[in-house]
């Protein structure tokens, strides 16, 4: 099919690095210090290192997946791989993924909202102003995506190199000791999800790497992007640990958040945590936007759509009635993330690329094997 007919737009290297780089911050930022901290305790700091390592060994299998299928999107690269039948189911399981990581982080958003910043807002009002960005975003396509991106970039900066030097005064480098103390596998097993959650993510990329302008640098932008977010998210955890200890990061939804309240310069700096609810907005912004894209587009490829544009209005009420109702409260939804979603990322950021790779190069050698005979 061609996708000229869906997607026209192109995006930069740099503004790749930029996506990339903003997905892997993405809710991150936020939530995932507990989760970390749970398993690993004063020694998440590693378990972040341990993630990063992985997640670069990810997303440079990712560049290889974009050269062994060019212009090809993950769910025309299924189709192909798999044929018509097993195609569809596998491409159908990819899209249910994307729209299933587009409703949790929107639950997370309006949990974060109505719980911390504006306490007596409806959720769905929440949901539907946020949403309808979303969906003029995803209308006005990748290249708008990018330049949204280019224009954030300053501003995430700015904001989280404020935030850490003003927190400095509270930091004790005591609170990182012991280092291992009962040993490497609660750190691996903090690494795990700290893999998943963050460093996986990027898979989505395999929706919009076709639509890259230099494809030959595609490799540089992915693990750019990617190590940069990495940093930012190593260094929140470290921070985190740093300032609360590992016992009041495990025990707090939002460390990141809570750190914010406590900055106080001078007796004048202070109260600055809308700081870093702006920082995470952002970065959610471009998360929610790039995997509900992924989901209309792929959709829209899966059926043999002429334009995507026409479902991001019905998908975006299905997205904002989803919402609520995918857990009873809060609690449940971390008990879920923390035990269940990690497989679920790992089988779609992970397995899936590498079985579409394995099936590639075997098909790849397959074809010299017989042209070397013929």
């Amino acid at each position: 099919m061609n996708k000229a007919m869906l997607e026209k737009g192109k995006i930069s290297t740099r503004q790749l690095t930029i996506l990339v780089m903003f997905l892997t911050i993405g809710d991150s930022i936020l939530v995932i210090p507990p989760s970390t901290t749970h398993y690993a305790r004063q020694n998440a700091w590693i378990s972040a290192l341990i993630g990063m390592i992985v997640g670069l060994l990810a997303i440079y299998m990712y560049s290889k997946f974009a050269k062994l299928y060019p212009k090809l999107t993950l769910i025309e690269a299924i189709q192909k791989a798999f044929g018509k039948w097993i195609g569809t189911i596998l491409s159908l399981l990819t899209l249910m993924y994307f729209l299933i990581v587009t409703v949790g982080s929107m639950r997370e958003l309006s949990e974060f909202v109505t719980s911390e910043i504006l306490p007596r807002t409806p959720i769905p009002a929440v949901l539907i102003l946020f949403m309808v960005i979303v969906i003029m975003a995803t209308r006005l396509g990748i290249e708008v995506i990018g330049r949204a991106g280019e224009i954030f970039t300053p501003m995430i900066i700015i904001l989280f190199l404020i935030l850490t030097v003003a927190i400095i005064p509270q930091m004790e480098i005591v609170r990182l000791l012991p280092i291992l103390e009962d040993g490497i596998k609660p750190v691996v097993r903090g690494s795990i999800s700290i893999t998943a959650y963050t460093f996986l993510e990027p898979v989505v990329f395999l929706m919009f790497l076709p639509y890259v302008h230099q494809q030959q640098k595609i490799t540089k932008g992915l693990l750019q992007g990617c190590f940069l977010g990495g940093i930012i998210i190593f260094l929140t955890i470290t921070i985190s640990i740093l300032v609360l200890g590992p016992d009041l990061t495990t025990r707090d939804i939002y460390p990141s958040y809570n750190i914010a309240r406590r900055i106080s310069v001078g007796g004048f700096f202070e109260r600055v945590e809308a700081m870093i609810a702006l920082l995470w907005m952002l970065t959610l912004f471009i998360e929610v936007t790039l995997y509900f894209y992924a989901f209309v587009l792929g959709l829209s490829q899966l059926f043999k759509l002429k334009e995507y544009r026409v479902l991001t209005l019905p998908t975006g009420l299905i997205l904002v009635t989803l919402a609520p109702l995918i857990a009873p409260n809060y609690t449940y939804y971390n008990k879920v993330f923390d035990n269940y979603w990690v497989y679920y990322v790992i089988t779609f950021g992970l397995f899936l690329p590498l079985v579409l790779l394995g099936v590639g190069m075997f098909r790849r050698a397959l074809s010299k094997g017989l042209k070397s005979r013929s």
